[in-house]
């Protein structure tokens, strides 16, 4: 009969959303070096989903509007600036993880540039580069 096992120790795997997490920290980081100043007061987050609209029945449920990888919200009151992003429609888009990668790059940026009030092109000159 064998011995008890020695301990194993295997680091511990990330979870998706985690991982996630990670992707839009490296996205708001590679903004830093440019608009460190006016990112200061903004919070990122990440929500699964976007929030739920009106309920609607019938028509409205075909209107095509696409489903938004994020929203920006300005400063309010003792309120900061907010960017959210989604993750669960960035996931279900992505062929891989570099695609990933990228959408979410992406999305921070056009959501910033909307807090900013400059185009997309403008806070990453390198924004449109990528397919």
């Amino acid at each position: 009969m064998r011995g008890p096992l020695a301990p194993s120790y295997v680091p511990i795997a990330k979870s998706r959303s985690e991982r996630f997490d990670d992707l839009v920290l490296d996205a708001v980081e590679r903004l830093r070096p440019r608009w460190g100043r006016q990112l200061a007061a903004v919070e990122f987050a990440v929500e699964e989903v976007p929030p739920n609209r009106e309920p609607a029945d019938g028509p409205e449920l075909l209107t095509g509007e696409p489903i938004p990888f994020g929203r920006a919200e300005p400063a309010a009151g003792d309120r900061p600036a907010v960017v959210v992003i989604y993750r669960r429609p960035l996931e279900a888009r992505a062929r891989d993880r570099d695609q990933l990668g990228a959408m979410v790059h992406d999305t921070v940026v056009e959501q910033v540039a909307g807090l900013l009030g400059l185009a997309p092109e403008s806070v990453d000159p390198g924004y449109d580069d990528r397919d």
